[in-house]
C-alpha cells in the first residue's frame, strides 16, 4: 500500500479568516472531504510486473513474463473481477496459454507471488518439493474450475502453475502508475463483459501484448510497438521501456518502481530480461558479425538508437514481510466455494461454559505495512 504524503503550506502563508465559527467548521469539513477524495484517487494504481526468465526458458526465450497488478481491483472468481473490499491487496492479471481455454486469469497478489493465502504463511525459503506442494494445494482449494484434476486425481498439465508462487522462481520489477476509480470500474466492466476465450499467440498476442493493451486503457498510446528495435514484436522489457519513457514526459502518472525479490532457497536464480534484438546480440553477436557484418551493424544501430533500456538499479523492495492485518484469509471473501471435505456432525454433548469463565487472549501478529518508495529509472 502506498502512503500518501500531504504537503502543507507554512503557517505564515495562511491568511486569517474573519468568518463565523459555523462557516469555519463547514469550510474545514469541505477541505477534509477533498483531501480524503484526493488520497483515494492517488492511492489507486496499476503496475506492470516485469518478471525475469528462469530455468531452461532463459536459453530460448530470455524475455521473461509480463503481468498487470491492480491494487484496487480484486477477483470474484479467477475469471471475474470486482472492486476490492477494505483490507484486500488487489489482483494480478496475466495471459498464459493452455489454462482452461481462457485468455486471462485473475489471481490475488499474495497467492500469485507465494501460492499461499496469508502473509503469515509465506515461506522464508523454498525447495522444489515445497513449491509443488504449495501450488497444488492452492489449485485444489480455489482453481479446480480452470485446472481440474486428472481422472487419476493428479494435477493437470498446462501452465496453471505459472499463476502461483511467481516469487519462488524469479525476481520481478514493478512499474507503477496512478489510476482512478473510474478507470478501474471501466476495466472491471469491460473484462467481465467480454468473452474470455484463449487467443494466445507467441508473436502478436502474448503476455506482453496483454500488458500493452491493458496499460493503454489507462494511458492511451503510452505503449507502442517498436518496429525498429523489436521488429514489431512486443516483449515485457519493451513495455517497461515505453511506460518509463511515457512517464518521464507525464509526471502526473506518479511513476514509481519497486522490486519483488526471489524467495531464498534451493531453486536456481532467475536471469535478467532481454528484448528480442538484445537477446540476439548477446547470444549470436559473434556469429552474426562473421556471417554478415553489415546486417549486424544495422541490428546494433537499431538497438542502441531505439531499444536500449537500463533496468532500475537498487529499487525499493515491495516488502511483504507484513501487511496491516493478522491474517489476510479472514479478509478475502470468496463467493465461490472452497474444496473442503464435509465433516460429520459431532455426536458428543457440549460442556456448558462455567459462569465467570474468561477466554484467553490470542496473540495477534505484528502490525505490518507495505510501502513503495518513489524511485527513478535510468533511461
Amino acid at each position: 500500500m502506498i502512503a500518501l504524503r500531504l504537503h502543507r503550506s507554512p503557517a505564515s502563508t495562511l491568511q486569517p479568516l474573519s468568518l463565523c465559527r459555523a462557516f469555519r467548521h463547514a469550510w474545514l469539513a469541505v477541505c477534509l472531504l477533498f483531501l480524503a477524495g484526493a488520497a483515494t484517487v492517488a492511492h489507486a494504481a496499476v503496475s506492470l510486473l516485469l518478471e525475469q526468465p528462469y530455468g531452461k526458458l532463459n536459453i530460448f526465450a530470455p524475455a521473461g513474463h509480463a503481468a498487470i497488478y491492480l491494487d484496487h481491483v480484486c477477483e470474484e472468481t479467477p475469471v471475474k473481477l470486482r472492486p476490492c473490499r477494505p483490507g484486500e491487496l488487489g489482483v494480478v492479471l496475466s495471459r498464459y496459454d493452455h489454462i482452461g481455454g481462457h485468455d486471462w486469469i485473475a489471481i490475488p497478489l499474495i497467492p500469485y507471488l507465494y501460492a499461499v493465502d496469508s502473509v503469515s504463511e509465506i515461506p522464508e525459503s523454498i525447495d522444489r518439493a515445497s513449491e509443488r506442494q504449495l501450488r497444488d494445494a492452492y489449485r485444489q482449494k480455489y482453481l479446480l474450475s480452470i485446472a481440474p484434476n486428472r481422472p487419476d486425481g493428479r494435477a493437470p498439465g498446462g501452465n496453471w502453475y505459472e499463476l502461483l508462487g511467481s516469487a519462488f522462481d524469479r525476481t520481478s520489477y514493478g512499474f507503477r502508475v496512478n489510476s482512478t476509480p473510474e478507470q478501474d470500474a471501466e476495466l472491471i466492466a469491460s473484462f467481465n463483459d467480454r468473452r474470455n476465450i484463449e487467443d494466445y499467440n507467441g508473436a502478436f498476442r502474448n503476455c506482453a501484448d496483454f500488458a500493452r493493451v491493458t496499460l493503454n486503457r489507462f494511458y492511451p498510446h503510452a505503449i507502442r510497438r517498436n518496429y525498429i528495435a523489436d521488429f514489431g514484436l512486443t516483449s515485457p522489457k519493451s513495455v517497461a521501456r515505453s511506460l518509463s519513457h511515457y512517464a518521464a514526459k507525464h509526471p502526473e502518472t506518479g511513476f514509481e518502481v519497486f522490486m519483488i525479490a526471489q524467495v531464498k532457497g534451493e531453486l536456481p536464480r532467475s536471469h535478467s530480461n532481454a528484448d528480442l534484438v538484445e537477446g540476439i546480440l548477446k547470444r549470436y553477436g559473434v556469429p552474426l558479425v562473421i556471417v554478415s557484418p553489415v546486417s549486424t551493424a544495422v541490428v546494433i544501430a537499431a538497438y542502441l538508437g531505439h531499444g536500449r533500456f537500463s533496468m532500475p538499479r537498487d529499487p525499493p523492495l515491495l516488502d511483504l514481510a507484513g501487511l496491516s492485518t493478522d491474517d489476510l484469509s479472514d479478509l478475502i471473501v470468496r463467493p465461490f466455494p472452497e474444496t473442503a471435505p464435509i465433516l460429520p456432525q459431532p455426536t458428543f454433548a457440549l460442556t456448558p461454559v462455567p459462569e465467570g469463565f474468561l477466554p484467553s487472549t490470542v496473540a495477534a501478529g505484528a502490525v505490518r505495512q507495505v510501502s513503495l518508495v518513489r524511485a527513478g529509472v535510468a533511461p
